[in-house]
């Protein structure tokens, strides 16, 4: 780092406050937000308004005017620029609900001052092992936040939230700080597919965005999955066992006998790293008609088209050997792999880079095995990279964050908005 960046970055530095970064993080992750994949309403949970209702009022109270939470509970605000507003907009978005696959509510937070290392019992009885875990083994001394064993955390993405947060007040209150517009947004069902339906893009008016949703410190994921989703319907034929012979057409058996024919090694159990995968997630239905939700994955888009024309094959040789059965193939897209867009902005990489290096700390890009709010923001044309918020274990009991990987991110975040600020929009 030369001299003049050096000075730069030491006009920047400012002390987080660590002890409301906590408080604003306990506060968060004891209202329970699980979104709920089968309400059929946005957002799928009521929760996820009700925790909406208090970042509001806190964006308020730091005296954010354009502070506001919409018709479908999004939480929107401005930090006015300190550069003249003649740098590019950015903005910083994290989503409110938490996964439907564990418990999320009645959330009781355990915080663990100065982890000493080694396993970590939690009052249920549940256990945090570090064999299961190697991230604990670099996060001795460190502040760290645990659930009781019953629940989530909630830690993806409330981190983020409480990230994004305190950064907005610490801005506030040091406004020697340089940066230009910063948009802040809280979605809601991010983790059931739905976290950018209803972002309007022009309301945001971003050059570019950062999801703060990715686990522990110094990681900068720059690809995600490519994703797609399939439904597979066999309609039989029912009718009473003591007369099914030659009659009955069993579609729950045409089901089973589909799941079993499909590539044992093309599953998320025997894959990993840049390896796709194709995951039979729910069946549903009985003897006239029963359904399997799929979910389908992969670093390079056009795999997708391959594992659809998989799951058509299967089906219809399945369909084949039992005479009577029909079947149907629905294929859906969901997110593109973030790559595609980012290359239209590489700053959106190298200025996160740029920062960390700033900071004199050591950084890695990352891929995600799954997607972001920033997937699809990409893809509709605002390149979001995804950056770390000191998760860990997510979706499981086991969960836990790290408050001073938390701290990190946000001082990250006031070197980052420096950098954008040195830019013209």
């Amino acid at each position: 780092m030369n001299r003049e960046s050096t000075h730069k970055v030491m006009e920047q530095r400012v002390s987080i406050n660590r002890q409301r970064l906590l408080d604003r993080f306990l506060r968060y992750v004891r209202v329970g937000t699980s979104a709920d994949p089968s309400s059929g309403t946005y957002p799928s949970s009521e929760s996820q308004r009700e925790l909406g209702k208090l970042l509001n009022e806190e964006l308020r109270a730091m005296a954010i005017q354009d502070a506001h939470q919409d018709e479908h509970a999004l939480v929107w605000g401005t930090v006015p620029a300190t550069d003249g507003g003649t740098s590019p907009t950015v903005a910083l978005v994290a989503h409110v609900d938490t996964s439907p696959e564990a418990p999320g509510h009645n959330v009781n937070p355990q915080v663990v001052e100065s982890y000493e290392g080694g396993d970590l019992t939690l009052p249920s009885g549940a256990v945090i092992r570090v064999d299961e875990c190697d991230e604990l083994s670099g996060l001795i001394g460190k502040t760290l936040i645990t659930t009781d064993g019953t629940t989530l955390l909630g830690g993806d993405d409330k981190a983020g939230v409480a990230i994004i947060m305190e950064l907005a007040q610490t801005l506030i209150e040091n406004p020697h700080l340089m940066h230009g517009p910063v948009r802040v947004l809280f979605t809601c069902d991010e983790e059931i597919g739905h976290g950018t339906e209803k972002i309007d893009l022009e309301k945001l008016d971003a050059t570019v965005a950062y999801t703060l949703d990715g686990g522990g410190a110094g990681v900068i994921d720059v690809e995600t999955f490519s994703a797609d989703a399939a439904t597979v319907r066999f309609t039989g034929h029912n009718i009473h066992p003591a007369i099914a012979k030659d009659r009955m057409v069993n579609a729950l058996r045409a089901v089973s006998d589909f799941v079993t024919a499909l590539p044992r090694d093309l599953t998320p159990e025997t894959t990993e790293e840049r390896a796709g995968f194709i995951h039979p997630y729910g069946i549903s239905g009985g003897v006239g008609e029963a359904s399997v939700e799929l979910i389908l994955r992969s670093f390079e888009t056009e795999d997708l088209v391959d594992y659809a024309d998989l799951i058509r094959k299967t089906a219809s040789q399945v369909a084949d050997s039992m005479p009577g059965l029909r079947v149907e193939v629905e294929v859906k897209e969901q997110y593109r792999n973030l790559r595609e867009g980012l290359s239209k902005l590489p700053e959106a990489v190298t200025l996160p880079q740029q920062a960390f290096e700033n900071l004199g700390r050591e950084w890695t890009s990352a891929i995600i095995r799954g997607g972001t709010d920033g997937s699809q923001l990409t893809e509709k044309g605002l390149p979001t990279p995804n950056l770390s918020s000191g998760q860990h274990n997510i979706h499981a009991v086991t969960e836990f964050a790290c408050l001073d990987e938390m701290v990190e991110a946000t001082e990250h975040l006031v070197e980052l908005l420096s950098l954008w600020s040195q830019l013209k929009s």
